[in-house]
C-alpha cells in the first residue's frame, strides 16, 4: 500500500492505495467522483479522461505507481457545476452534444485539455485531438461535439458571451419543435448523471459482487459442473448454478409466430445440459469483492463434450448439420412474400433483368457503457432488478417464469443508461442478477468488462440475400424476386419478427407491383441475434439499394433518375401492399438533387489516378412501431400545486425519451398554460409506471407520444368547467373527479399475413442519403468525405434531439459499410478491434435537411426517427465506392482488401 497526496480539482486529498490500483478506480471509489466513467477498460474510448499535471490521460489504464505524489488532477467535477457551467458544458447543451451522456465527461475533459494548450483551434485541430486521444462517441456522429467546442472557443476568446450559449425560450413558451435542451442535459455535461456503475457505489455494504463462469466454446454438452474449489475461495458467499434457480431456468422468446417450429423456451438463464454459444453463462460467483469473485470463477470446473459448431447460416443449413436445439430444426421459421402477379412470366418477358447476392455483417452495437445491473429485495419483499433494459415490462414477462417469480412480485427499473442502440431490447443480465439475488437473499451487482459486452450480448443478425429485379428498358420496375437467410444465433427471441422485416423492406421505397420471395430464420452457434437500430432495414435495403445502382448501370441510366422514376407516389403500395401514409419521396429527392448534381461535378473534377472519388445515393424506409395493433400507456396526474406529472416507461438510452415526453405533454397541456418546469417526469420503473412498451422500432414517439396526448387531453376534459375555465386540484378532489388519468393508444394497423401482406405500421419514416467518398486505388482504403440526409420523420418534435439521432445513425451506417464486425470472437472483442469509427473516420461535412409531412396518426404530426438514419446510409457509401472506382462491394464491411479485390482489373 502507498499513501499519496493529490490535488484533485484544486482540493488536497489523501489516498491510500495499492500501486497496481487504477487511477479511475481511485477517483471513483476512493474519492467518490463518479463523473469519470469507465467504458472499454482498455484506453480505447476516452470516457475515463482526466487531466494530470496539465496532460490528458486515460485513467482506466493508468496505475497508481505512475501517479506522482502531489499530482494535480482535474476531473469533470472540477471544470464546472450545474450552477456554474464552463463554456464547454454550456455549448455541449446548446448543440445537443450529450445524448446518452456516458462519453460526455470524457469529451469535455479532453476538450478542456486541448483549449489549455491551444486557445484558438480550428475544426480540424479539434478533430485531430479527439482522434489522437481516442475519444469515442457512438451517439452523435461527432459533428455536434466539434460544433460545441468551436462555440466554447468563441466565449473563451471574448467573441461571444456565455449568455449566448444559454437556450432562450420562445415568447409563446412553446416546447414542441424547438431546440430546447433535454431535461437531463445539465446533469450529463457536469458528470452528475449517475449511470448503473455509479449507482452501484451507493448500494449497501453487504452487496455481493458477481462474476460469471462462461462457456469458452460455442457448442457443447455439459457433463459436469464442479463448484467445490470455488466455494472455498476467499470472500465467496455462494456459487449459483442452474440447480439454484426456482423456475423454468429459461428466458422465453415471447414473440413466436404460429409457423415458428420452436417454442421460444430454448435460452437458459444458466446453462444446465448444453452451451449454445461462446460466453453462455454457466454459473455466477457471488463474493465480497469483484476481485475475489473473479478469482473464484476461474476455479469452477466445467466438463464439456464439444459438438460441431455452426458459425454461419449456410453452415447450419447444411444437410448433415445436427439440430442445435434437439427437436427443433435449425431452419425454424419461414416467411414468404407474395404481392401481385406471379413473377416468373414477368421476368421471362422483361426488357432487362438483374440479380445479385449480398451479405450484411454481424454488426456489434459498441456502446461506450458496458452492460451493468443489480438486484435486491425491497421492504415489501418485491424483487427489484435495475439494468439498462429498454423493454422493462417486456423483459419482466420474459424472465419471470424462468426465475420462478410471479410477475406481481418483481419490478424492473431502468438505470440512467448509456446508448444501447437496440441490444437491450433483449434481456441480458436481468435474469442473472435476479437469480443471484434470489439465491443469496442479498443485494447483488454485476458489471461486464468490455470483452463480455462483446461476447455475451446480442449482435445484428447477418442476412444472406439474393435479389432479382425486372424492368422495362426505360427503367420502370416490373417485379422483384427475393431470397434471404437470417443468421440469428442460438436463441429465437424476435428472430421471426426480424425475418418478416425482409418481406417488408427489401425493395422498400419503390412501387414494385409484383413480388415473390422467401426468407428463413436459422439457428447458429455465433452470437445471438438482437435488435440493432434499423432492425431488418439495413440488412434488407442494402441488397435492393445496391442492385438499383447495378440496374441503373445496365440500363445506362443515372441511379438518381432510376430511383426518382420508381419512388412511391399516389397509387403506389409498399412491399406489403399498404398505401404509404404520405408520399414525400419525390419532394425529398427534389430537395437533394442540386447537392447530387454538384457532387457529381466535384468528384469528377477532384479524382486523380491515385485517389478516385465518387458519389452515391440511397433511399431508406422504416415503420415506426411494432407490427399491427401496437399499444402504449402513460399516466397523467394533476398535482396539488397545479403541476402535472407524466408517468411512463418510455425507456431512454440516449434517444431523448425525457424530451419526447416533456415536449409532447407540454403541447397537449397548452390549454392549462403550464411552463415546461411545471411538468414532472416519473419514468421507467414498472412498480410506478404503466406499460408503455419497449423503446425500439422507433415506436415510442408515435405510440407512447399518443398515449401521453390522450392522457393529457382526457385530464383537460375532466378539469374543464361549463364556463370554459378549469378546475383546480382542490375542486377535482372535492367533486370526486380522478386527478390521475390513464392514457392508452393503439395503432390503427394490422399484422402481415403468411404472404407478408398487410398494413403493419400507421407511420413510416423516410430518408434520402447522399454520400461522397475517396478511394485509394493502390490499397482500396475508402474515406467518406461527406454525408447528407433529407429526412421526413413528420413533425420534428425537438430539433436538437432529432438532428443528433440522424448524425449518429449516419455515422453508424459508415461503420457498417466500412469497418464494423463481430465475426472473429477474439479479434473483435475490443471496441477498437471491432471497428468503431473515431472522429476522423466520420466526415465533418454532414448535412441534414427536412421535409416535414405531418402524419395523420402521429402525435401532433410526428413519426419516429431513431431507425431511419441507419436504414440506408451504408448503401450510399457502397454505391459511391462503385461510382469512384468501379468496385461492387456486396459483402460488408467493405474493408480495403475487399474494395481492392473488387476493382476492375
Amino acid at each position: 500500500m502507498q499513501k499519496k497526496k493529490l490535488l484533485v480539482n484544486g482540493i488536497e486529498r489523501t489516498v491510500i492505495t495499492d500501486s497496481s490500483d487504477l487511477l479511475s478506480d481511485v477517483i471513483r471509489k476512493n474519492l467518490h467522483l463518479t463523473g469519470t466513467k469507465v467504458g472499454c477498460g482498455k484506453g480505447q474510448c476516452g470516457a475515463c479522461n482526466v487531466i494530470m499535471d496539465g496532460k490528458l490521460i486515460r485513467s482506466c489504464i493508468t496505475k497508481m505507481n505512475r501517479v506522482p505524489d502531489g499530482a494535480s488532477i482535474t476531473t469533470i467535477e472540477g471544470i464546472g457545476t450545474p450552477t456554474d457551467l464552463h463554456a464547454l458544458q454550456a455549448a455541449w447543451m446548446l448543440h445537443g452534444a450529450a445524448q446518452c451522456g456516458f462519453c460526455t465527461p470524457g469529451f469535455i475533459v479532453s476538450a478542456k485539455a486541448l483549449l489549455d494548450q491551444n486557445a484558438d483551434p480550428s475544426r480540424e485541430d479539434v478533430r485531430d485531438w479527439f482522434q489522437k486521444h481516442k475519444n469515442a462517441c457512438r451517439c452523435t456522429g461527432y459533428k455536434p461535439l466539434v460544433d460545441a467546442v468551436m462555440d466554447a472557443v468563441k466565449v473563451l476568446n471574448g467573441k461571444m458571451s456565455l449568455k449566448d450559449l444559454a437556450y432562450q425560450m420562445p415568447e409563446d413558451g412553446k416546447v414542441l419543435g424547438t431546440k430546447m435542451p433535454r431535461p437531463s442535459a445539465t446533469a450529463k455535461v457536469t458528470g452528475t448523471w449517475d449511470f448503473g456503475a455509479d449507482l452501484a457505489l451507493s448500494l449497501p455494504e453487504n452487496t455481493l459482487q458477481c462474476a460469471l463462469v462462461q462457456a469458452e466454446v460455442p457448442h457443447a454438452n455439459i457433463l459436469s459442473i464442479d463448484t467445490s474449489e470455488a466455494e472455498k475461495m476467499p470472500g465467496v458467499f455462494k456459487v449459483v448454478t442452474h440447480k439454484d434457480i426456482q423456475g423454468k431456468n429459461r428466458i422465453t422468446g415471447l414473440i413466436t409466430f404460429p409457423t415458428n417450429k420452436g417454442d421460444g423456451w430454448e435460452r437458459p438463464i444458466l446453462c444446465d445440459t448444453k452451451v449454445f454459444q461462446t460466453g453462455d453463462a454457466i454459473a455466477i460467483v457471488c463474493a465480497d469483492t469483484e476481485k475475489n469473485a473473479k478469482a473464484a470463477a476461474a476455479k469452477v470446473k466445467v466438463e464439456l463434450e464439444e459438438l460441431p459448431a455452426y458459425m454461419s447460416a449456410p453452415a447450419a443449413m447444411e444437410p448433415d448439420a445436427i439440430e442445435i436445439h434437439p427437436g427443433t430444426p435449425n431452419i425454424y421459421y419461414i416467411q414468404k412474400i407474395a404481392k401481385g402477379e406471379e413473377t416468373a412470366p414477368i421476368f421471362e418477358k422483361a426488357d432487362v433483368t438483374i440479380e445479385g447476392d449480398y451479405y450484411t455483417s454481424r454488426q456489434p452495437h459498441l456502446p461506450i457503457e458496458p452492460d451493468v445491473g443489480f438486484a435486491y429485495y425491497d421492504e415489501d419483499g418485491k424483487l427489484m432488478i435495475h439494468s439498462k433494459s429498454i423493454g422493462l415490462h417486456l423483459h419482466l414477462y420474459m424472465i419471470a417464469p424462468g426465475l420462478g417469480v410471479e410477475p406481481e412480485n418483481i419490478a424492473l427499473v431502468q438505470n440512467n443508461t448509456g446508448g444501447t442502440f437496440g441490444y437491450k431490447f433483449s434481456p441480458t443480465m436481468e435474469a442473472l442478477v435476479g437469480a443471484a439475488a434470489m439465491a443469496t437473499k442479498r443485494p447483488v451487482y454485476l458489471c461486464y468488462d468490455y470483452a463480455q459486452q462483446q461476447i455475451y450480448t446480442g449482435k445484428r443478425s447477418p442476412f444472406w440475400t439474393n435479389v432479382k429485379l425486372a424492368a422495362t428498358k426505360d427503367g420502370q420496375l416490373l417485379g422483384m424476386e427475393t431470397d434471404w437467410s437470417v443468421d440469428h444465433g442460438p436463441y429465437s427471441e424476435f428472430g421471426d419478427l426480424l425475418t418478416l422485416r425482409g418481406a417488408q423492406y427489401i425493395g422498400a421505397g419503390y412501387d414494385i407491383k409484383n413480388i415473390r420471395g422467401e426468407g428463413r430464420t436459422v439457428c447458429t452457434n455465433h452470437a445471438w441475434g438482437a435488435a440493432f437500430r434499423g432492425y431488418g432495414a439495413p440488412e434488407s435495403e442494402f441488397p435492393s439499394e445496391v442492385l438499383m445502382d447495378e440496374l441503373a448501370e445496365k440500363l445506362g441510366m443515372d441511379p438518381f433518375e432510376l430511383r426518382y422514376k420508381n419512388v412511391y407516389r399516389k397509387g403506389s403500395t409498399t412491399p406489403t401492399g399498404q398505401d404509404p401514409e404520405v408520399y414525400s419521396l419525390p419532394e425529398m429527392m427534389d430537395k437533394i438533387r442540386p447537392k447530387y448534381e454538384a457532387a457529381k461535378k466535384r468528384v469528377a473534377a477532384e479524382s486523380t489516378a491515385e485517389i478516385k472519388k465518387g458519389v452515391g445515393i440511397a433511399i431508406g424506409v422504416y415503420g415506426a412501431g411494432l407490427d399491427g395493433p401496437d399499444t402504449s400507456e402513460s399516466d397523467v396526474q394533476l398535482n396539488a400545486d397545479g403541476t402535472v406529472t407524466i408517468f411512463n416507461c418510455w425507456e431512454d438510452h440516449g434517444q431523448g425519451a425525457d424530451m419526447g415526453t416533456l415536449a409532447t405533454a407540454h403541447e397537449a397541456l397548452r390549454p392549462l398554460c403550464l411552463r415546461a418546469d411545471q411538468i414532472k417526469l416519473v419514468m421507467n420503473d414498472t412498480s410506478k409506471c404503466p406499460n408503455s412498451g419497449p423503446a425500439g422500432g422507433s415506436r415510442s414517439q408515435v405510440m407512447t407520444g399518443n398515449s401521453i396526448r390522450v392522457g393529457c387531453e382526457e385530464l383537460i376534459k375532466s378539469m374543464k368547467k361549463s364556463n370554459g375555465s378549469y378546475r383546480t386540484y382542490e375542486e377535482m378532489v372535492a367533486e370526486g373527479i380522478p386527478t390521475k388519468i390513464n392514457g392508452k393508444w393503439t395503432a390503427p394497423a394490422s399484422d402481415c399475413d403468411a404472404n407478408g401482406q398487410g398494413n403493419p405500421f400507421c407511420c413510416y419514416m423516410y430518408g434520402v442519403f447522399l454520400c461522397e467518398v475517396a478511394v485509394e486505388v493502390a490499397t482500396g482504403k475508402t474515406t467518406v468525405e461527406s454525408m447528407s440526409c433529407v429526412a421526413d420523420v413528420g413533425t420534428v418534435v425537438n430539433k436538437l434531439v432529432v438532428d443528433g439521432q440522424i448524425y449518429g445513425g449516419m455515422a453508424q451506417g459508415i461503420g457498417l459499410a466500412l469497418t464494423e464486425d463481430f465475426e472473429d470472437i477474439k479479434k473483435h472483442s475490443t471496441i477498437a478491434g471491432a471497428g468503431i469509427p473515431y472522429c476522423k473516420d466520420i466526415p465533418d461535412n454532414m448535412e441534414i435537411m427536412y421535409v416535414e409531412s405531418p402524419r395523420p396518426d402521429g402525435p401532433f404530426g410526428a413519426s419516429g426517427v431513431g431507425e431511419m438514419p441507419l436504414t440506408a446510409p451504408h448503401c450510399a457509401v457502397i454505391n459511391a465506392i462503385h461510382n469512384a472506382c468501379g468496385a461492387w462491394c456486396r459483402h460488408l464491411p467493405a474493408r480495403p482488401e475487399k474494395v481492392l479485390a473488387a476493382m476492375p482489373k
